[in-house]
Formats: structure tokens, C-alpha cells, sequence
């Protein structure tokens, strides 16, 4: 089973980072990571079942949403290259917030299966980077 595995800290109260990302719908806070999120189906964003479409390529789930543990899972339905329907199965994204002596750790990380494992971790880890900069770049 492959895995990625991507943190930074925070300085600001644990519950202002959650509000800012806590919407599947919402995430206006990637400023240059994210160029569009299409909102796919009925669900919102912070109901199970909500889905998205991500710069016209990655499509998602939310699979559960803990408010009182600051915590999120998604799954990949599909994507480009190694993330394709084809090429990797039961990918699991959660991202977990808690609190640190500096304000909040923000850890994202992600299990699936895929002959393919390197590539996979090849292109979702500098996107978890560049999603987790672009985070604490839009608490200020």
C-alpha cells in the first residue's frame, strides 16, 4: 500500500484554521494551486458525499467530516496520470488538524493501492506541499 505524508505548522488558533478549510466546496485559500473546483451533485460541502472537481481533472469525494476532531477524509475517484480511475485504487486522502505549541499542525496524508505506488507519491506529494504553503500563506 502506498503512502504520502506531508505537515506544517501554523501560527493561528486551531479553529480559525479549520474554518478556513473545512468546505469541500471552498477552496479559495489555494490561491494558485487550485484554478477551479466544480461543485458536482446536491451534497455540500461539509455534508458525506460531497463532491468536486478540481482544476478540470481531479475528481473527489468527501468521505467523512469530524468537525469536534478537526479531521477530513476524500477519496480520488479519478485524475490525471498515476490519480487515473485505472491506475490507482482505494485512494484515501484525510487531512488532520491539532493543536501545536505554535498554533496548529495541519497534517494531510493519504494510503492507496497502485502498481504504480512511486509515481503516485511522486505527484501528490509536492501538491500537498504546495496546497499546505498556500494554507498558512492565506492566515497571514
Amino acid at each position: 500500500m502506498g503512502k504520502c505524508y506531508k505537515n506544517i505548522e501554523i501560527n493561528a488558533p486551531i479553529a480559525t484554521v479549520w474554518q478556513k478549510m473545512a468546505n469541500f466546496h471552498d477552496m479559495s485559500w489555494a490561491e494558485g494551486v487550485i484554478t477551479s473546483l466544480v461543485v458536482v451533485g446536491q451534497a455540500s460541502g461539509t455534508e458525506v458525499g460531497a463532491k468536486r472537481i478540481l482544476n478540470d481533472a481531479i475528481h473527489e469525494t468527501l468521505i467523512s467530516l469530524d468537525a469536534n476532531n478537526y479531521t477530513f477524509s476524500y477519496a480520488i475517484d479519478d485524475g490525471p496520470g498515476p490519480l487515473a480511475k485505472l491506475s490507482v485504487d482505494n485512494y484515501l486522502g484525510v487531512v488532520k488538524l491539532s493543536e501545536s505549541t505554535t498554533g496548529t499542525l495541519v497534517e494531510w496524508s493519504s494510503s492507496f493501492t497502485s502498481a504504480t505506488e512511486s509515481e503516485v507519491t511522486e505527484f501528490c506529494d509536492p501538491i500537498y506541499m504546495a496546497l499546505l504553503g498556500a494554507l498558512k500563506n492565506s492566515l497571514g
